[in-house]
């Protein structure tokens, strides 16, 4: 029976779990085969357990008895892509609350908070994130005082766009106890006001050190500590929401990376009621929920290879938007370094607590003293604990030149986001200056010195699109066009390295390849059909790229226009 699209959605995600013999066929079918290489065909078969059967060529003969056919109608056929860091709660609490990451200046912000206020009013905080103060050109972090202005009635507290800051108003920072009186913690930075001059001879400035309004990196807990927890309930609407925007975009799995103790309860939920329709590779947020998910050490594939807990996720410095990138030299534009959040000693510590239960181990390193640092870790640790570890370094967005080779050893995983390079190039040149830019966001390189690179998207951070990745990948160009040329062009990849660091090297990365990554017999079905062809088509329309369905497991769980 050949059936169309729509018609086999509908039979497939009616029917139980089982699986039948399915064809689609006539499509620009491209994966990378075993030798890295890019394979057409152009027409699939799916067994029975949802897993591929036979890639058909041109002169290939058609299976004739099968359960299901459908036409492709030419649509172009990619193995299902993976976002290499993301977090998966975030991105669906994130679309549950206040975005602000679409506002352009701090009054069109103040508008939309007051505005969602109101939308709101038996809502006892207002919490959301997305902010970025260079957006919004203030040459400087938001004030409570400004937050104020849009709602003084009940505590706010909102995220910046990268997760390292936090903005509050007078309300929430009185009842989170925070005054001048407060020292800053480890690993934290408190934003304050300057000290208003006294107008008394002799006399101590008035209300020095009082908190501005915006608490950096480890300073965000003093407040977020008494932000009201998401009920399960709004939990699992916020993993629905995110399943339904990844899978939107094409992501058939994700590295959750910092899977709390209740995220990973919100996934099992899901998985126990069959509505885990992604499949997330997790990393626990530090080692006491990684023990508490994983206990003795990483779990088996659950729910179908929807869902693994790896290893732990481990913070080292803050965000460059912040200036809490730890680096070798201060910013070229305030007088500090940043901030470091461990010790290289409680480090390896850390990293070696994880290892002996054969945790994967991926830290966050951002600055260039920071991934020094780490390199240094794992080139220390790696002795104790040898074999197949894939270290991961999350970002590596700014490396000493001299520390890229460092890269190539040990098993190293530089897992980056390419959509950062474009959204950061500007903020990231006044940053560092005009002369430490040669290891910024150095993909080719990492990859010339042997490492492997495994590209994500830092979701909420920055939209889950890896069809945006590659093109910002190949081209070094934001969605404008500029700069011309590319930035830093010398690190531009070819198109087949930028779709295998969405497949293959993400993949691998997880620990997941001879399931996921490629379409070849035995590995699981997951494919996205879309109207581009990231091999041949022009950088624009890469990034502009349609997706028109979705499948996991041999089985369309996403359909463009379809709720």
């Amino acid at each position: 029976m050949r059936l169309s699209f729509a018609a086999l959605v509908a039979g497939l995600l009616c029917g139980g779990s089982a699986h039948a013999d399915t064809l689609v066929d006539h499509v620009r079918g491209l994966t990378l085969n075993a030798a890295g290489n890019v394979e057409r065909f152009n027409g699939i078969v799916i067994d029975r357990e949802g897993r591929v059967a036979q890639l058909l060529h041109e002169d290939d003969p058609r299976p004739t008895r099968l359960d299901f056919a459908a036409d492709g109608h030419g649509a172009v056929l990619l193995p299902g892509l993976i976002d290499a860091h993301a977090h998966v709660m975030g991105v669906g609490i994130a679309a549950l609350t206040l975005d602000l990451s679409d506002t352009t200046s701090l009054a069109q912000a103040q508008g939309k908070i007051r505005a969602y206020a109101a939308q709101f009013p038996g809502r006892p905080w207002i919490i959301g994130r997305g902010w970025n103060q260079e957006l919004w050109k203030l040459g400087r972090f938001p004030t409570a005082a400004e937050l104020d202005v849009a709602v003084d009635d009940r505590p706010v507290w909102l995220e910046r766009v990268d997760g390292h800051a936090g903005w509050a108003n007078s309300k929430a920072l009185a009842a989170a106890g925070v005054t001048a009186a407060t020292k800053d913690p480890s690993g934290g930075r408190i934003e304050r006001l300057p000290a208003a001059p006294s107008k008394v001879r002799g006399k101590a400035p008035a209300a020095a050190g009082r908190p501005a309004g915006v608490l950096v990196d480890g300073a965000m807990a003093l407040v977020a500590k008494i932000v009201p927890p998401p009920r399960p309930e709004d939990r699992d609407a916020a993993l629905a929401k995110a399943q339904e925007l990844f899978l939107s975009r094409g992501v058939t799995a994700a590295a959750d990376m910092g899977t709390s103790i209740e995220d990973w309860q919100t996934m099992r939920r899901a998985g126990d009621e069959m509505r885990l329709k992604m499949r997330v590779m997790a990393y626990g947020d530090g080692i006491a929920n990684t023990v508490l998910i994983g206990g003795p050490g990483p779990t088996p594939w659950l729910y179908g290879d929807r869902l693994r807990l790896n290893g732990v996720k481990l913070y080292l410095d803050g965000a460059l938007g912040s200036r809490g990138a730890w680096l070798k030299a201060p910013y070229a534009d305030a007088a500090t370094s940043g901030l470091p959040f461990l010790t290289e000693t409680q480090l390896k510590n850390l990293m070696s607590r994880a290892a002996m239960d054969h945790f994967q181990v991926a830290v966050h390193a951002i600055g260039d003293a920071a991934n020094a640092t780490l390199l240094s870790a794992i080139e220390d640790v790696a002795q104790t604990y040898q074999g197949d570890r894939r270290w991961r370094i999350e970002h590596a967005q700014i490396v000493d030149p001299a520390d890229i080779p460092r890269f190539g050893r040990n098993g190293i995983i530089a897992s980056m986001q390419p959509i950062h390079q474009t959204s950061d190039r500007i903020m990231a040149e006044a940053r560092l200056g005009p002369n430490r830019l040669n290891g910024a966001y150095a993909w080719a390189s990492m990859l010339r010195v042997g490492a492997r690179v495994a590209f994500g998207s830092d979701a909420p951070v920055e939209v889950s699109d890896p069809f945006a990745g590659m093109a910002a990948a190949i081209t070094r160009q934001g969605a404008d066009g500029q700069p011309a040329g590319g930035w830093q062009p010398q690190e531009k990849l070819t198109r087949t390295q930028a779709l295998a660091a969405y497949t293959t090297g993400a993949a691998f990365a997880g620990f997941a390849e001879g399931k996921l990554g490629q379409l070849r017999p035995g590995w699981q079905a997951d494919f996205v059909l879309v109207d581009a062809d990231p091999m041949t088509d022009s950088p624009e329309k890469i990034r502009q790229a349609r997706v028109l369905q979705t499948w996991v497991a041999g089985k369309p769980v996403w359909e463009s226009g379809k709720k």
